[in-house]
């Protein structure tokens, strides 16, 4: 529930109660239950596009309902990781170390799809649809801006984790190699069982800003945290690096993709 959804919400009981119009008569007109209704002017769900164009018509609010859609749109993003994102826009270096997924600047469609959709609480369609177009839309920097080095270190269990079934992989893997071709893009594989104790402590990604600020970003369940302090950045820095030199060489990470596709 947010603080949106409860004043667009009231917004319609306002009108309504003005209108002299019932929760009944309201549900009835937009095929809504009496419940659905009522649980979307207390906020407790998102208003939906179908609710405020009947409620404005039948209240006469001439648009002043209407209105609100545009403030109900689904982020693009999680609220923690806007900061994030507005740094990787204009990062003129990027270095992701992942250990369980596809990072998602390298994701398909498909494979973003089956991951956003399964987010825990679950996401309505709209705010799927909008998340997975947001990740698609990021990923167009990897050719636009060809000056700015992308480099990526996967562990091996980021391969293996079957997202979206054995087709979807296939075709994840098939994407990889596309990407791989690109100048500013490099892809390495981490095999399992090398430099557990620093690979295993999650998702880590380095920043370089045009104005030469370093970040790191570290990633967990429920939480991450964005840093811009010069010591943590260091100390992050050196975990990635440490990551990185048991990674395989940009060749041998290609064929070992190739390999792992084939077993699938």
């Amino acid at each position: 529930m947010t603080d949106t959804w409860r004043y667009c919400g009231n917004q319609i009981k306002l009108w309504r109660t003005e209108a002299g119009i019932s929760r009944e008569q309201l549900g009835k007109e937009a095929n809504y239950e009496y419940e659905t209704v009522k649980s979307m002017e207390q906020g407790r769900r998102k208003p939906s596009a179908r609710l405020l164009q009947v409620a404005d018509q039948m209240c006469g609010a001439q648009g002043k309902l209407l209105a609100a859609l545009e403030f109900l749109k689904p982020e693009p993003f999680p609220a923690r990781s806007q900061e994030y994102m507005a740094l990787e826009a204009e990062a003129i270096a990027l270095h992701w170390y992942e250990p369980l997924l596809i990072p998602g600047l390298l994701q398909t469609e498909e494979y973003a799809r089956a991951l956003i959709s399964e987010s825990c609480p679950p996401l309505d369609d709209e705010t799927v649809e909008e998340r997975v177009g947001a990740r698609l839309r990021r990923q167009e920097a990897l050719s636009r801006r060809s000056s700015t080095l992308f480099g990526f270190v996967l562990h091996e269990a980021s391969l293996r984790t079957m997202v979206g079934g054995r087709e979807a992989m296939i075709r994840q893997f098939s994407h990889l190699a596309e990407v791989a071709l690109l100048r500013n893009v490099s892809i390495q594989i981490l095999p399992m069982g090398r430099c557990n104790g620093v690979a295993l402590n999650g998702p880590l990604v380095l920043l370089e800003s045009a104005d030469h600020d370093h970040y790191a970003w570290a990633e967990g369940q429920k939480t991450s945290a964005l840093h811009a302090e010069r010591d943590k950045v260091s100390e992050l820095s050196k975990s990635h690096d440490m990551i990185r030199r048991h990674a395989l060489c940009v060749e041998d990470s290609a064929e070992f993709i190739r390999k792992v596709a084939d077993e699938l």
